[in-house]
């Protein structure tokens, strides 16, 4: 697959130099607008860079400033569940690693399958399950992105995770942290399956992020994830599971996470 195409599009509408990547998830989509010196491209106007279809995803690439930090936001990104590869799935991760970027954060609405979390908490992603039945490095190795077998075993970087802990302190929000297990969905989790991601580990319950962090640390890029739980997984309480709720309580949390990521900016940058 070739990134070229895209990649000079993007060095046709603006010269910056992106060093921090985020990829924004349902709801989430606030830290994009405090973005400055601005320029947006439709994913459409990237060869090769698939359509963001889910609602709450607003299919657009927005590279600019905050602060004297440069940066490139994805608002919206596309699921496995619409019937996108892998492969292509993390085709704007690929791009954003071709342009510099030298950390990669995720977001996403997740369901909370550690009972000790509410919806509305941030929970920072030290580890992942992938239950997705696929990965993006699946078929011949691109010598260029990275190696064939990459060591995920510091998926979710350290020292990036102890500066957000201490960040949100200072700021007085609250966070939590846990292993998200990633589903194909689009179906939300049977009470059974969530009984099962418990038992195997897990704490959070979503359908994204996993392959956007296996492309990036293939790639050499760090990864900060962060997740928002927006409702209780199947069994937890009685509640029935709806999209609408995501998106309700991904709009309630977002301005916290923003200020989160504005603050942490700089040391993502370093």
């Amino acid at each position: 697959m070739s990134y070229a195409a895209a990649v000079a599009r993007i060095r046709e509408a603006t010269d910056l130099e992106p060093r921090v990547g985020l990829i924004l998830g349902s709801g989430l989509g606030g830290l994009a607008d405090e973005i400055e010196e601005r320029v947006e491209i439709p994913y459409g106007e990237l060869l090769g860079w698939p359509a963001s279809t889910a609602v709450g995803h607003a299919g657009v690439l927005v590279l600019g400033r905050i602060g004297d930090v440069p940066l490139a936001v994805l608002r919206g990104r596309a699921h496995l569940y619409e019937g996108v590869p892998a492969s292509q799935a993390v085709f704007g991760v690929r791009v954003l690693a071709k342009l510099g970027i030298r950390t990669l954060v995720v977001t996403n609405a997740a369901g909370a399958v550690n009972e000790s979390f509410r919806p509305g908490l941030l929970v920072l992603i030290s580890d992942h399950i992938n239950l997705q039945g696929t990965s993006p490095l699946v078929g011949p190795n691109d010598d260029s992105l990275g190696p064939r077998f990459p060591d995920l075993s510091d998926a979710y970087d350290a020292d990036l995770r102890a500066a957000a802990r201490e960040t949100a302190a200072r700021l007085g929000i609250e966070m939590g942290e846990g292993v998200y297990t990633a589903w194909l969905g689009p179906q939300f989790e049977t009470p059974a399956e969530i009984r099962f991601f418990r038992a195997i580990g897990g704490d959070l319950a979503g359908m994204s992020t996993v392959p956007e962090v296996i492309a990036a640390r293939h790639a050499g890029v760090r990864c900060l994830g962060i997740s928002v739980v927006t409702n209780m997984a199947a069994g937890v309480t009685s509640a029935k599971l709806g999209h609408e709720e995501v998106l309700e309580v991904g709009a309630e949390a977002s301005p916290r996470l923003t200020a989160l990521l504005r603050e942490l900016l700089p040391t993502l940058a370093a």
